[in-house]
């Protein structure tokens, strides 16, 4: 084992790419670890190896005098998000904690950069890129959890009490020891694979019709139809990579999970076909059909029973006074904590109380009836603004606006599993923001996840310039 491992953490070194693959596959057992006592930098398996690559990174450069930070768009907004965190701490009460989300962020532009300069060079053996052993080890981690989360939710028999259905099912929650981030992060994989299978079917489409055509001397080295039918393999394949992925994301009964996996579903719809008229047509379809579902009363039980209070979030606008029982106290404690990050905001509007220090500043806001917090507001704007004031919500959400753009136009430029893999990307970004409207998914390594995807999006922009 000692030497098997001393292999894998030269590679790492040797190969950033590995590493960033290693630490992406490897970094959501952090919290699994930490529950079972083995907390510390030591065995935090994401951070070990984000450090060997990023150490490879810069021998390699170093070596070869080529140790530059790529020209990239999204580091301004970065930056000033990093910035105005770093501001927001003067006067903290926990300027350590602070500065370790900061870290956070400074990994994920370290990282932007390591997955683009991976992307660029040839792969060993030939000229296909590392992009593609990044992008199986971000699958291998959905697989990996998915299938984890399965096992606890109907092989098992067993779990946590306050994770039981009433079917006796357990929510599923994979290593992430809590089912709403377990299910975030297979929202962060499936429109990957699920956009991967699109743009690969597009295509295989295109080559078997070329075959049938007589054109597959220029399209297919074969051109027969026999051989283009094969083209379709590996949509099938990513396209059951995607269902497994959604079904172990379905068994976490996250409902801010299914609220991401379906705007990101809706989104990738209306984005996937190249005529605007068609897409905003798949779009409107789908929510019609989900709509039509639930009014007829269609939807699964266990998914009608989460969905049941969820208007409750808006309708309620202050729960001090509120009678709490079995049936609202998730809804109620999560409003509360709401409510504290509303009125640090309202105490320090600009700055915040700072990045980072939610937890330290909760007990001199708390509701009378709330005196523990769950470590963060279960509102990623709400705890921005809570945290990093106004300056610093304008400076997150010029972030994801960004990439978002990028995105749009490289899906413009883009064809093939290129074009697939950017819609993917428009997926994950629009999971991220809608499901953190109930949640933050900046835990347990998940940046390292998204650094690597914003090197990716560089990688399809070529932004070599």
């Amino acid at each position: 084992a000692g030497l098997a491992g001393g292999l894998v953490l030269g590679l790492a070194v040797w190969e950033p790419a590995l590493g960033v693959g290693a630490a992406i596959l490897l970094g959501p057992t952090r919290a699994y670890l930490a529950a079972a006592g083995f907390a510390g930098p030591q065995s935090d398996f994401g951070q070990i190896f984000f450090a060997l690559a990023l150490a490879g990174w810069l021998a390699r450069g170093a070596l070869r005098r080529e140790l530059t930070l790529p020209r990239l768009g999204l580091y301004l907004p970065l930056g000033a998000w990093i910035g105005v965190g770093l501001l927001s701490l003067f006067g903290a009460a926990e300027w350590r904690d602070g500065l370790n989300e900061s870290i956070k962020w400074i990994e994920v532009a370290a990282l932007m950069a390591i997955t683009l300069d991976a992307a660029r060079r040839p792969a060993v053996g030939g000229a296909s890129s590392r992009l593609a052993w990044v992008l199986t080890a971000i699958l291998l981690s959905g697989l990996a959890q998915a299938a984890l989360g399965m096992w606890q939710y109907g092989l098992r028999g067993a779990g946590p009490e306050s994770f039981r259905l009433p079917d006796g099912h357990y929510r599923a929650y994979g290593t992430f020891e809590q089912p709403n981030p377990f299910g975030g992060f297979l929202g962060l994989i499936w429109p990957v694979a699920a956009g991967l299978a699109l743009g690969h079917l597009e295509t295989a489409v295109i080559h078997w019709r070329g075959a049938r055509q007589g054109l597959g001397a220029r399209l297919r080295p074969s051109g027969n139809v026999a051989l283009g039918m094969w083209g379709f393999a590996p949509a099938l394949a990513l396209a059951g990579v995607a269902a497994l992925l959604l079904l172990g994301l379905y068994v976490s009964f996250s409902r801010g999970a299914w609220l991401g996996a379906a705007a990101a579903g809706v989104l990738m719809a209306a984005f996937w076909p190249r005529r605007p008229a068609i897409g905003l047509g798949l779009a409107a379809t789908g929510l019609g059909l989900g709509f039509l579902l639930v009014s007829a009363g269609l939807v699964p039980a266990g998914i009608a029973a989460r969905l049941a209070n969820v208007l409750d979030f808006a309708a309620v606008s202050d729960v001090r006074g509120v009678n709490i029982n079995d049936a609202n106290f998730a809804l109620v404690e999560r409003l509360a904590h709401w409510q504290a990050a509303a009125a640090m905001a309202e105490a320090h509007p600009w700055l915040g109380v700072g990045l980072g220090n939610y937890v330290a500043a909760y007990p001199d806001y708390a509701l009378f009836n709330w005196p523990f917090h769950l470590g963060h507001a279960h509102n990623i704007y709400l705890h921005t603004l809570a945290e990093t004031g106004v300056l610093g919500l304008a400076a997150y959400g010029a972030l994801w606006g960004a990439a978002i753009i990028l995105t749009l136009q490289v899906l413009r430029r883009q064809a093939g599993w290129a074009r697939g893999l950017a819609l993917g990307l428009l997926g994950v970004w629009t999971h991220l923001l809608a499901h953190q409207v109930v949640d933050n998914l900046h835990v347990n390594n998940n940046d390292l996840l998204l650094g690597a995807y914003l090197g990716i999006l560089y990688a399809l922009n070529d932004s070599r310039d």
